[in-house]
């Protein structure tokens, strides 16, 4: 039986292989963009229906100017590489919503929601680039995906996303919810693969610094975020982003790198070619 369930598994896992835009990595991919992007746009509405929107304009009106920059330098980032049919049905939206949990994320099309809580470890437009470029990078690098692929395919036998949503919705939601770090206290909360977190920081570094947010503010933010995970009540942000001093090294080391970017505010040379390990 053992055997039997290999063998079936198998040419679905090899079928569903696909490759990260960014670094070449493969990864496991089991649903389809269209679907992802449809699921997405569903849940981004049922979220903002029932979660309070900030009233606080200037901050309103921050989410949406950094988040019109980073978006400028994603698309012109994909263009550099052939990869706009990436992003074709994007359709991007920033939020801020009234909650008090240091939190953020993005759903894949580049809907983005920002909590209220996270605001004073971002305190300024770079240092809320550094959150944003990072959510956006996990949803165009399809690390959520991969996670709900992982969810499927571990916890519902490989069942295809709406046969799931058909005969298991709430878990199936929760499975969704929990792929992109959205909402507490949910069973099914793990955190981003360290890989997966590296490739988001990279990525995050490239996109802020083209965006004209000096890349070095990532430290800034991570440190801060550090300092709160050693509390007793953690926030929020870190159970699906883990936060420690090797990953700060990891950022120091790209800084020089995401620089040539800052400085530019164009784009050079590839700084993830090539499926790089680390």
């Amino acid at each position: 039986m053992k055997n039997l369930s290999l063998a079936l598994i198998l040419p679905l896992l090899l079928a569903a292989c696909a490759t990260v835009p960014i670094t070449g990595r493969t990864q496991l991919s089991l649903i389809p963009a269209s679907t992802m992007l449809a699921l997405s746009n569903q849940e981004y509405g049922s979220f903002l229906q029932q979660n309070k929107l900030s009233n606080n304009r200037n901050e309103q009106e921050r989410v949406k100017r950094v988040g019109t920059k980073l978006q400028a330098a994603v698309e012109r980032y994909f263009r550099s590489h052939g990869l706009a049919a990436q992003l074709r049905n994007y359709s991007w939206e920033f939020n801020l919503v009234e909650d008090e949990t240091p939190n953020a994320w993005c759903m894949p099309g580049g809907k983005i929601v920002i909590y209220t809580g996270i605001l004073p470890y971002t305190k300024t437009d770079a240092g809320l680039a550094v959150v944003m470029a990072h959510e956006i990078a996990h949803a165009v690098a399809g690390h959520g995906n991969e996670r709900m692929s992982q969810s499927l395919l571990t916890q519902m036998g490989g069942m295809a996303l709406q046969s799931a949503l058909g005969s298991h919705p709430e878990k199936t939601r929760s499975l969704w919810m929990a792929a992109y770090g959205i909402g507490s206290q949910l069973a099914y909360v793990l955190p981003y693969s360290r890989l997966q977190e590296y490739e988001a920081d990279k990525l995050g570094l490239v996109f802020m610094a083209m965006a004209g947010y000096q890349p070095s503010e990532a430290i800034g933010f991570w440190t801060r975020m550090m300092a709160k995970s050693g509390s007793s009540h953690p926030p929020e942000f870190l159970s699906t982003h883990p936060s420690d001093t090797a990953r700060i090294r990891q950022i120091e080391a790209f800084i020089p790198e995401a620089l040539t970017y800052y400085r530019n505010q164009k784009l050079t040379t590839h700084p993830l070619q090539g499926g790089e390990k680390w």
